[in-house]
């Protein structure tokens, strides 16, 4: 550190401000904004720093620019802005989404709906962005449908059409508008239906619902009968649009969803948003990280920035996976940006528990497309892969990984399943499935021998690839049976590790005390990935046998009943148990009548025949 950086960390004022490092040619690298300056930019240089990605930052910085503010809100407002500007490279960045179009009400006298992708300060009022284009499109269609908004570009004010100078369109005569250049139809009347229009995209439309059925009601009691009808026919197409929203809380509360899934230097963000209740848009976002960083630097970049844009609509609530530690100034920043009051909420369980995973998983597909396009694109190793061989301290890159698990119940159907992944993604061609041989009881140690060793005799047989990675579902014991197969066929130096699930220890040969990677690590995750997707199929497996067995040694031993017909009895009644109890009506109402006859006398049968007690 030179001694001139030395003398300005000594020398930081205690105000709020924002702060930017710069590297030895004058790039800045990171803004940030703080408090209390001097506290902020002095932590940044102690010794053990919260993460890679900091401590490489800092080893780089060679002098800093502080610009002082009023205040907290004040630093926010101008770091969100430098951030935009500069795209300093230390920053998480939320990529741009000026391609995703937004639906515009132009600020006319006549005002249009439409979608746009130019966003102007014309006083318009802008909904989205929509990353669903193809929805919002035929969503707009039954709006415009609906309230008769004008689709012509015509400069219409009240001089121009007291002076005749348009002609009736087509969309009149299809009733697909009210004709307000030929003033059929008063601004006033033709503005509320603009606001009604608005209501519906903005998810309002419980609460329009609701006025116009007051309204038809009122029309129908004054003997109103046109304007009635007319009023109900509306009434049904908001009915059939509104069926299309998913409803997910039974409250009216507006708030937005917000997952973020990272893998090394990928990010993704997926963002719900709830209107009265329903779901009306959802918005994916990729999101640019230098190195890894925490979920909760993550969620602060993406909220900063994402409800920056002055178009975007803040809601009452944002819903998060992760607290932030600063909740003060970004919830003043958010209220003044909303002009009301707005809560972060974390939610522990309940339904808004599982929309947040509902939203997590849209996150983690978007990250999976991510990386898959950025894997086509350069045809790099994947970061992951990386990461995993320095933390397993691997001899190469594991690019091919295969994982291997036993599925049993009660000693009884003892199966395997080997799954293999090949460039950190599944390579379902290449799954396996092995039938434990002369194996009567469980023994999960000669399982593992068993199917580890007639997996790779045949891999050297067929001259087939051998793995990088092999992974073993259990601890140390396990993982010694497998390598004593491996011994057996010369393959005794192949990269093998096991991985205990109760505290995600991982196991190497000949080393007694397991490697713990931190629970963070993208490496882990992957590792986690590929374990849970083993057990899957193994299971799945074991559950195809087991029902195999129970229908062709009960059920198919009834004369006239099939496979495909015990299978049918035992998706309906769960087990044989319920098919013997159950009367010949309510069989009969599964496979008929006669096939009921022959199921029911069959038990009642085998039911004489058992030793009495």
């Amino acid at each position: 550190m030179s001694e001139g950086l030395k003398a300005k960390i000594e020398n930081l004022p205690e105000n709020p401000g924002v702060y930017q490092f710069l590297d030895e040619r004058g790039k800045i690298l990171y803004v940030g904004k703080a408090k209390n300056l001097r506290n902020r930019v002095r932590s940044y240089f102690h010794l053990n720093n919260p993460s890679a990605r900091i401590s490489l930052m800092v080893k780089k910085i060679n002098d800093i620019q502080l610009i002082v503010t009023d205040s907290e809100v004040e630093a926010l407002v101008l770091e969100n802005n430098l951030i935009k500007e500069l795209k300093p490279r230390y920053n998480v960045l939320l990529k741009d989404d000026k391609s995703f179009p937004f639906i515009k009400v132009t600020n006319e006298e006549y005002p249009r709906i439409f979608p746009t992708r130019q966003l102007t300060r014309d006083g318009s009022k802008y909904f989205g962005p929509y990353t669903d284009v193809r929805n919002m499109k035929a969503s707009l269609r039954v709006i415009n449908h609906i309230f008769k908004i004008r689709s012509c570009r015509l400069a219409l004010n009240d001089k121009s059409i007291g002076e005749k100078k348009f002609k009736l369109c087509l969309d009149y005569h299809i009733k697909k508008c009210d004709a307000p250049c030929e003033g059929f139809i008063s601004s006033e009347e033709y503005r509320k239906l603009v606001n009604q229009a608005s209501k519906v995209i903005s998810g309002k439309t419980k609460e329009l619902v609701a006025e116009l059925k007051e309204k038809m009601d009122t029309a129908a009691s004054e003997l109103h009968f046109e304007l009635a009808a007319s009023l109900r026919d509306k009434l049904a197409k908001l009915e059939v649009l509104q069926n299309k929203q998913k409803v997910i809380s039974e409250d009216d509360i507006d708030r937005d969803i917000i997952a973020v899934a990272a893998m090394g230097k990928d990010a993704a963000c997926s963002i719900f948003n709830i209107r009265s209740g329903k779901l009306i848009s959802k918005k994916q976002m990729g999101v640019a990280v230098e190195e890894e960083c925490s979920k909760e630097e993550l969620y602060l970049s993406i909220i900063k920035q994402y409800y920056a844009n002055e178009f975007i609509d803040i809601p009452k609530e944002i819903v998060l996976e992760v607290e932030l530690s600063e909740d003060d100034s970004l919830l003043e920043w958010l209220r003044i940006r909303a002009d009301k009051k707005v809560e972060l909420f974390t939610p522990k369980r309940g339904d808004l528990k599982s929309l947040l995973k509902l939203c997590q998983d849209n996150a983690n597909l978007q990250l999976g497309e991510i990386q898959l396009q950025k894997m086509k694109r350069d045809g790099n190793i994947p970061h992951t892969l990386a990461a995993l061989k320095r933390d397993l301290r691997l001899t190469k890159v594991p690019r091919r990984i295969e994982c291997f698990d036993i599925s049993n119940l009660q000693s009884s159907d003892i199966v395997g399943g080997m799954v293999c992944f090949v460039d950190g993604k599944p390579k379902k061609s290449e799954y396996r499935k092995f039938l434990i041989e002369d194996l009567e009881y469980n023994d999960d140690f000669e399982s593992i021998r068993q199917i580890v060793f007639r997996r790779y005799s045949r891999v050297k047989e067929e001259k087939l690839p051998m793995p990088d990675l092999i992974i073993i579902d259990g601890g140390k014991g396990q993982l010694s049976s497998a390598l004593h197969s491996l011994n057996r066929l010369g393959l005794g130096n192949t990269n093998i590790i096991g991985l205990a699930k109760r505290l995600e220890e991982i196991f190497l040969p000949e080393d007694s005390n397991p490697v713990i990677i931190p629970k963070v690590s993208s490496s882990l995750k992957l590792l986690q990935i590929i374990r849970d997707e083993t057990h899957r199929y193994a299971i799945t497996f074991h559950r195809q046998r087991r029902s195999k067995r129970i229908i062709s040694t009960e059920l198919t031993e009834i004369p006239g009943i099939g496979a495909k017909l015990a299978e049918k009895l035992l998706t309906k009644f769960d087990s044989i148990e319920q098919i013997r109890s159950s009367s010949e009506e309510i069989l009969g109402q599964v496979v008929g009548l006669k096939k009921a006859e022959i199921i029911y006398k069959y038990f009642q049968e085998v039911g004489d025949h058992e030793p009495k007690i």
